[in-house]
């Protein structure tokens, strides 16, 4: 079994996206943030961010995707550093700056961090390191209407393919 990640820059949508996934498919959607204590490698206060270890998140991600019974969706700004063998489809959300601004006040992050997210978004980072990590890429602005039928018609394609493969 494999699993379809969902990537980007904090407060453009991934958790939103993912849920519909399982929702709509019938995944299973496995939340980064209920290990985040224990792949923490410290805390960086300058930023206000726990700093996991990714090789251990990756080890234990491998571990619940063999595991599985039913196809995982993962979420999270650094789901796209699973290696892509173990994965059907690599999904990168995006939205409009503004919105991505607006987004992330009301979860009151500071100045400095929004400012920091924002500039990820224009640099297109997760994008970017999925793509040089070799994942099967789309992307979603989930700022605009049709999204939800673009992410199920891909997915489902994906998971027919992989399904197919198997001979299934």
């Amino acid at each position: 079994m494999k699993a379809i990640v969902v990537t980007g820059t904090p407060g453009t949508g991934k958790t939103f996206v993912a849920e519909y996934i399982a929702k709509r498919l019938g995944f299973q959607r496995v939340d980064i943030n209920r290990w985040k204590k224990e792949l923490s490698i410290g805390f960086d206060r300058k930023r206000n961010t726990t700093i996991l270890d990714i090789k251990k998140l990756n080890a234990k991600l491998i571990k619940e995707i063999r595991g599985s019974r039913r196809p995982l969706v993962i979420d999270s700004h650094v789901a796209h550093e699973l290696p892509p063998r173990y994965t059907l489809l690599c999904i990168v959300t995006h939205c409009s700056l503004k919105e991505l601004k607006r987004r992330l006040t009301q979860r009151k992050y500071s100045t400095a961090k929004i400012r920091e997210n924002l500039d990820a978004e224009i640099f297109d980072v997760c994008r970017t390191e999925a793509v040089e990590n070799g994942h099967s890429v789309i992307e979603i602005d989930t700022g605009k209407p049709g999204w939800q039928q673009k992410v199920l018609h891909v997915a489902k394609l994906h998971l027919n393919k992989e399904s197919s493969s198997r001979g299934v």
